[in-house]
């Protein structure tokens, strides 16, 4: 049974946000990723386009989430939705940390910005 231990993430800094993952291909997850997300307070997010659903789980602070244009602030506890192929963008406008747990399907990818592909490392 593989168990994967709160000290055995994988730390990834991008975009001002710190990503831990856990579950994914180099963990033994065929099919599923999941990771924790740190957001520092007044972060503001990276508007991005998403390949594959992801589903997040808020469990410190007030992140807010803008999926296709339309924003929703959230709390710890609130769970979000944000389809495959969505525009999504995640800030913290709040004065601590937001912490969010995060899954989906191994393989997504991001469409930037300026166009460019992202393929996360924590979602292999």
């Amino acid at each position: 049974m593989p168990v994967i231990r709160s000290t055995e993430g994988t730390e990834h800094d991008i975009h001002g946000a710190t990503f831990i993952a856990y579950a994914n291909s180099a963990t033994g997850s065929t099919e599923l990723c999941a990771w924790n997300g740190r957001i520092p307070p007044a972060q503001p997010g990276t508007e991005h386009r998403i390949s594959k659903e992801e589903i997040f789980l808020v469990r410190v602070g007030t992140p807010r989430f803008t999926i296709d244009g339309v924003a929703a602030d959230t709390e710890p506890g609130d769970v979000v939705v944000a389809p495959a192929g969505s525009l999504l963008k995640v800030e913290n406008p709040g004065d601590q940390d937001a912490n969010i747990w995060v899954t989906t399907t191994i393989g997504l990818t991001a469409q930037l910005p300026d166009g460019s592909q992202l393929a996360p490392p924590w979602a292999k």
